[in-house]
């Protein structure tokens, strides 16, 4: 049973355990609601007899013994139900967030940030609820209302059956819309999905969207959404309702069924009038829970589409490696190596070259000719399809992604900042690093310049990705934390893109201090950029077309020549 739950409900070995221990709670506490009427069936038998009053005493310790027997299993199913669900809820959580932690970029190519954010935030928290209203109380009232029903076929068989008939019919009705109720889950998860991102959209180009007077087409379509996802909703919640409705109207005949069998069988003289009034006290407390059983059920049908998006994310294939890194020095060698995206295109289809350490080596080419995958092979965000990819004569698929991205200092062209001080954003670079350290680091940055003149210097808030700042500013920020990081290889991806040439030419003289004994790879498009480079590759048509000094690659009159003819025209 702790297999079929784990593989179910997407649940670790303590939470399929965990459920297994909720269940039993909840079968608990079901009987012990039980206990009542058999002491009111007594009760009856013994007044009817008029043994009652010798009785009262036992029957004053029935009533306590139940009370705490109920109170008990209570305080049991609320912790082992509510308590548990959260413990494994945040396992999940962290454990979806780890798996994506260990996953290839290439990953989040095909999935975007707000379907990512619904499953690890709304589908870990469908399940949570599931975990702790739905599941356990399902499978709990199925086996207690098994094990209440068994002693009844042995009381009175036909009686039995005039009872039970309704719960298997009822079950299998809302069994049989689960394929209706997961359609319609599925296309209210889609649109829940592109509700999120136009939201998130909006927010975010909002400036954009004013300064074309677009905002008002944008909200449109946007409402557009809002009403398909409100309609979606409501077909959702209708398919589930029409069964459960279904079932629980079913369920009200047993106790029809229960009393027009029991007078024909006591007029028969088949059954006692102390076994008919038997009958109709549990039939009575049996089709109440069985109905919150059906609408449970329901709910855990239409749970399949949560759990089938955190499967797709657990059962991604994961980059893995040793974690015994010892190159021999800190040179990168591409060797005939190819990639392609998912949907087939390729990037790149034979690419060779050395960038060696102490040098810095330019990658330029045309728009779309692989420079930024090339970055991302030699970090190993993603892996070739073919050749290889050695960082200091080591193959970097054999090593494990986290230590290989140790030696790396990397500047992306999109700079991530964090709602924080400017202080605490460099220190990203370096967790431990001390003060003087950052404030090294952001001296050969040249965010000296700019931070002297907020208000609090390096420890101002620069609000959500750097709001407050500029973008040259935000750009700087980035580039002081690969100073703080002072890893042996350093990738800049058009790092220099948001610099005025005078900041630009202050940031290059620090890198020249910086270069030292390191691997230094630049993407770049301004030759001012490919000056100063020991070595320029020009990516184009998936090889390296070209390599060399850029003087030599000057006299050749090849790609590069005519880019920087291009250039110098403008």
């Amino acid at each position: 049973m702790k297999t079929m739950l784990r593989n179910k409900f997407a649940l670790s070995d303590r939470g399929a355990r965990d459920m297994i221990l909720a269940i039993l709670a909840v079968v608990a506490a079901n009987l012990a609601l039980m206990l009542p009427v058999g002491l009111l069936y007594v009760f009856t038998g013994d007044y009817l007899a008029e043994v009652f009053a010798s009785r009262k005493g036992l029957y004053l310790a029935g009533i306590a013994v139940c009370i705490a027997l109920i109170a008990v299993t209570s305080i049991w199913q609320y912790n082992a139900t509510y308590f548990a669900t959260y413990v494994e809820s945040g396992t999940r959580r962290v454990s979806l967030a780890e798996k994506l932690r260990r996953l290839p970029l290439s990953f989040f190519g095909k999935r975007d940030l707000a379907d990512l954010t619904a499953a690890i935030m709304g589908d870990a928290e469908a399940l949570e609820h599931a975990g702790s209203h739905q599941i356990p109380q399902f499978y709990g009232s199925m086996l207690s209302t098994m094990l209440i029903c068994i002693p009844l076929f042995f009381m009175q068989w036909k009686m039995a059956i005039a009872a039970v008939w309704p719960i298997p019919i009822a079950v299998v009705i809302v069994l049989t819309s689960r394929k209706v109720q997961n359609l319609f889950t599925r296309r209210q998860t889609e649109t829940k999905v592109r509700l999120n991102e136009g939201v998130q959209e909006f927010i975010e180009a909002s400036r954009d969207l004013k300064s074309y007077n677009a905002e008002g087409g944008y909200l449109l379509e946007l409402s557009g959404t809002i009403r398909l996802y409100e309609k979606r909703q409501v077909f959702s919640e209708l398919g589930a309702a029409i069964f459960v409705v279904t079932s629980q109207m079913l369920l009200k005949f047993g106790i029809a069924t229960v009393a027009l069998t029991g007078s024909v069988l006591l007029i028969r003289g088949e059954l006692g009038l102390m076994q008919f009034f038997c009958f109709l006290l549990v039939a009575s407390r049996l089709y109440e829970p069985m109905s919150a059983t059906l609408i449970n059920l329901a709910a855990i049908n239409a749970l399949q589409i949560n759990v089938d998006r955190m499967n797709a994310i657990s059962d991604c294939e994961e980059q893995t490696g040793s974690a015994n890194f010892a190159p021999e020095g800190y040179d990168i060698t591409f060797d005939h190596a190819g990639f392609s995206y998912e949907d087939g295109k390729t990037v790149l289809r034979d690419v060779s070259f050395t960038a060696r350490q102490g040098e810095v080596t330019a990658l330029v080419g045309p728009s779309g000719g692989g420079k930024t995958t090339v970055s991302r092979l030699a970090a190993r965000f993603w892996d070739a399809d073919k050749g290889r990819v050695l960082v200091g004569g080591v193959d970097v698929t054999t090593v494990d992604p986290e230590t290989l991205l140790s030696v790396f200092s990397i500047v992306f062209q999109d700079v991530t900042l964090f709602n924080n001080t400017v202080m605490e954003n460099i220190r990203v670079g370096k967790k431990d690093a001390t003060d003087e350290e950052v404030l090294a680091a952001a001296a050969m940055a040249n965010c000296d310049a700019f931070v002297e003149n907020l208000p609090q210097g390096y420890q101002t808030e620069i609000g959500e990705n750097g709001s407050e700042l500029s973008g040259g500013e935000r750009q700087r920020i980035s580039i002081a934390r690969a100073f703080l990081k002072a890893a042996p290889i350093i990738l800049l991806d058009e790092a220099t893109a948001s610099l005025d040439v005078e900041n630009e030419t202050l940031v290059q003289s620090a890198l020249s201090r910086l270069i030292r004994n390191k691997t230094v790879m630049v993407i770049a498009h301004r030759m001012r950029t490919v000056a100063g480079a020991d070595k320029v590759v020009v990516l184009s048509d998936g090889i390296a077309a070209e390599q060399g000094t850029p003087e030599e690659l000057m006299e050749q009159g090849g790609i590069f020549a005519r880019m920087a003819a291009l250039q110098m025209q403008e």
